[in-house]
């Protein structure tokens, strides 16, 4: 098998950027506040932080090789079990068992025919249990059914010409198989026929199943092919490459898809057919693609080439090992592992190294698969952890270190690094999430659980329905009172959980699928972001009345901050900052004057914010290169005086700074605080003539609850204002808000209900509809209107002023 070179040379570029350590403190120069309280301490908005996900910013892979090649002619296809055993086919006809370690086990079994491919049977559980049986697809079209001993099962004649690619549903109930005749077939798990599911015009080299296990992906020449096992339903279809198509994966937990062909590219799709991410050519054709079963990043296999990429397309690392074209690629369950056949004969196993972390002033190094590296880069200290198994998953924050290894979890606080928590780890780790005093983990054995920094288990949140190997960082928000997850099931649809009791509290339901959910992080009320596949993004409360705001629309990533209530987002091409996105269901009209909108085209489409903190936003680039761009710092230290009911101190802030921008936020703030005198001032200094009059027309009433059910209705929250009415007793005063709204059949309601004040509410509507020139429609009101006939005006205004009266000297007792 000789590579046809093009004439394209080899494009090869390296990302990156050097970025500080440690930022610089800001100082500020004010003139001497007169009390205490007012004194602005820069450093108290530096606090301590907690890092959600592990965001790894490099790695790269190892690879090794027997010094003697098992395998004497070409290497077709390999395939790791799920405790981790690797299976190796080739044209020798002989198929090796591996170790992890990259070391051969047996000679499992010696075949009558040459084979094109395996696959191990996929747990039912996904964890380590290992599968005992594999198929093998075979030159003649046949695949054969086989025992972990090497003993065939059965063999079936399956397709005309060879078999060029075989696959198992994730579930493992059926098998999918393509040929050189063009036909897509799919089989019960014991071999039974099922269906044709397509025919293609040539040989289909590629095929694979859908997250969801109800379609099929396959190519046809130079298209790509999404057919769904619905016979009635539509496939879709695209051109994809500028040659044959040769190679493709479909990750389930990100649901994109990887192609390779022989125009030397490989490309990334989202499940629509839309382009997200094409290569430059390479020197020779891409032969093999896989993603990792995490889905953040996958492996390219080309002639004398190993390529590892980020889910956006740009390359960690390339390797060049001399073993012609790499024809198979294989990933180990926990994604730390890929082993690649090649056309030399060798089998060549490449571990994930050199992966860093870092939070606050600690990074994480992994130079060996067994051991990490801690540095505190402020004190000039660091630390050797040495584990008994390779570190599969970890993750750090500013307090603790989370550290997944091959059996084990191991726990460290990062005050004390002699002496972990250590549990016994069974499953395979896909996801770690922290926070304060505990933290979330994602595994194939227990699904979603909560444990404490002790290592003992909170809960185990759950629903019908629920598949925790699609479970990731996109899908999963996290934070001290709240886990949110989207139901895989019903993507409108997103569920609330207690992360102590397991108990739900709740969920929300959107018009269309959720992609992307968010939590806040900081002090006050939760918000959930969420981002449907319109890329749309919508503010909603995790309790109480749950409804949906629209914040932006063409966003491609999103992130809060996670010491204060700013949120971040990347849209259309710029860095967007909502300084106090609570503004949306305070006072929306003032939303535009309360974010930062900065120019960034130079992100491009496929970005990620890598971290938001402080005055810091750290995003990645669609070309892997990191950058940080900054945002102001006085928000963040308005909101501390807002929360802390320092409104004095607050408006010296918005006074030294003369910005219009903080202003707005601190209306938005002293609204949400019912502060009228802070709110009154900071409308009149971004000249909102409207809205000052209203604060002051809300100061001059007597009672609390007539203040509240004004600023509850400013808010649009009509219903809540009623009902505050109601609760405290102000029949009149609820009717009144509802007549100003021309809720007439409300007023009625609430009139009829208490048998008092029916007729205010006939009163004025029938001076509304003499108003307005028009007659009664209303049934309730033609009713009433003929019940109580001509309405006394005067005996009508001496029970207002009673009313009036009594609320005065209400207001006067409580003041």
């Amino acid at each position: 098998c000789h590579p046809t070179k093009p004439t394209h040379t080899t494009a090869a570029r390296s990302f990156g950027q050097s970025l500080s350590r440690r930022e610089e403190q800001t100082h500020l120069e004010l003139v001497q506040a007169p009390t205490k309280s007012a004194a602005f301490k820069l450093n108290s908005w530096c606090q301590p932080l907690v890092e959600k996900v592990a965001v790894f910013t490099s790695m790269e892979l190892h690879v090794t090789r027997t010094p003697v090649n098992k395998h004497t002619e070409l290497v077709a296809g390999a395939s790791w079990s799920g405790n981790n055993e690797l299976l190796t086919v080739g044209d020798d006809k002989l198929i090796w068992l591996w170790n992890v370690e990259g070391e051969p086990l047996a000679l499992t079994a010696e075949v009558e025919i040459c084979a094109t491919s395996l696959r191990w049977h996929p747990t039912a559980s996904g964890g380590r249990g290992g599968g005992e049986t594999f198929v093998l697809a075979c030159v003649d079209g046949s695949f054969k059914l086989m025992s972990k001993q090497g003993r065939v099962e059965k063999s079936v004649p399956a397709h005309t010409g060879a078999l060029t690619a075989v696959g198992w549903s994730h579930d493992g109930t059926s098998l999918a198989t393509a040929g050189e005749d063009g036909a897509v077939k799919s089989w019960s798990r014991n071999g039974m026929f099922r269906a044709n599911l397509a025919q293609a015009e040539g040989t289909v080299y590629a095929m694979c199943w859908s997250p969801d296990s109800d379609q099929i992906l396959y190519s046809s020449g130079k298209h790509l092919v999404i057919r769904p096992l619905q016979p009635s339903a539509k496939q879709t279809m695209w051109k994809a490459h500028d040659a044959p198509v040769l190679c493709l994966d479909w990750n389930p937990v990100n649901g994109l898809i990887v192609s390779g062909g022989e125009d030397c590219k490989y490309r990334i799709w989202d499940c629509y057919g839309r382009q997200l991410y094409c290569s430059a050519a390479v020197e020779y054709s891409i032969t093999s693609v896989a993603w990792a079963p995490n889905g953040r990043y996958f492996a390219v296999g080309s002639f004398n080439m190993l390529r590892l990429c980020d889910k956006t397309g740009w390359s960690y690392s390339r390797e060049q090992p001399t073993c012609g074209s790499v024809f198979a690629l294989a990933w180990t369950a926990d994604s730390t592992q890929v082993a690649a056949s090649t056309g030399s004969g060798a089998v060549l196993f490449g571990q994930l190294v050199h992966r860093e972390l870092s939070c606050g002033p600690f990074e994480v190094r992994q130079e060996e698969p067994a051991s990490l590296t801690v540095v505190n880069v402020v004190e000039d200290s660091s630390e050797d952890l040495t584990f008994k198994d390779r570190v599969t998953e970890m993750s750090l924050s500013t307090t603790h270190l989370v550290v997944i290894t091959a059996s084990q979890c191991c726990i460290y606080a990062t005050s004390n690094w002699n002496t972990p928590h250590i549990i016994e780890q069974r499953g395979t780790v896909s996801l770690i999430m922290q926070c304060a005093t505990h933290f979330l983990m994602v595994d194939t054995i227990n699904g979603l659980q909560v444990l404490n920094y002790d290592g003992r288990q909170l809960s185990k949140p759950r629903f019908q329905g629920m598949r925790q190997e699609v479970l990731c960082a996109s899908n999963v928000a996290y934070c001290q009172e709240t886990v949110a997850m989207v139901d895989h099931s019903d993507p409108k649809s997103i569920r609330l959980f207690d992360p102590l009791t397991a108990k739900q509290l709740g969920g929300l339901q959107h018009s269309i699928d959720v992609e992307v959910i968010a939590i806040s992080q900081g002090k006050g009320p939760r918000r959930l972001a969420l981002v449907d596949k319109n890329r749309d993004m919508y503010l909603t409360p995790t309790q109480g009345a749950q409804e949906l705001n629209k914040l932006q629309i063409m966003v491609d990533t999103v992130r809060w901050c996670e010491d204060n209530t700013s949120l971040a987002a990347v849209a259309d091409g710029h860095l967007v900052v909502w300084y106090y996105p609570e503004t949306v269901l305070i006072d929306r009209d003032i939303l535009p004057l309360t974010l930062l909108r900065q120019p960034a085209p130079e992100l491009g489409k496929t970005s990620e914010i890598l971290d938001f903190r402080g005055t810091r936003v750290t995003l990645r680039r669609s070309d892997g290169a990191v950058v940080v761009m900054s945002v102001s710092p006085y928000p963040s230290m308005l909101e501390r005086f807002c929360s802390a009911n320092e409104w004095e101190p607050a408006l010296r802030l918005c006074r030294y700074v003369k910005s219009k921008q903080l202003w707005a936020v601190l209306a938005a703030m002293a609204v949400a605080g019912k502060e009228l005198h802070t709110a009154e001032v900071a409308y009149a200094a971004i000249e909102e003539v409207d809205k000052l009059l209203f604060m002051c027309h809300i100061k001059e009433l007597p009672t609390a609850e007539a203040r509240e059910a004004e600023l509850l209705l400013f808010r649009r929250r009509h219903a809540e204002a009623v009902q505050v009415l109601v609760q405290g007793g102000w029949i009149y005063r609820a009717i009144k808000m509802c007549i100003h709204s021309f809720a007439w059949e409300k007023a009625y309601d609430l009139a009829r209900q208490h048998a008092a004040w029916l007729d205010v509410v006939l009163f004025h509507r029938q001076k509304f509809l003499r108003a307005v020139n028009k007659e009664e429609t209303l049934p309730k009101l033609m009713q009433l209107a003929h019940e109580m006939g001509t309405v006394d005006e005067g005996a009508m205004r001496a029970k207002i002023l009673a009313e009036k009266t009594r609320e005065s000297e209400r207001g006067g007792m409580a003041g």
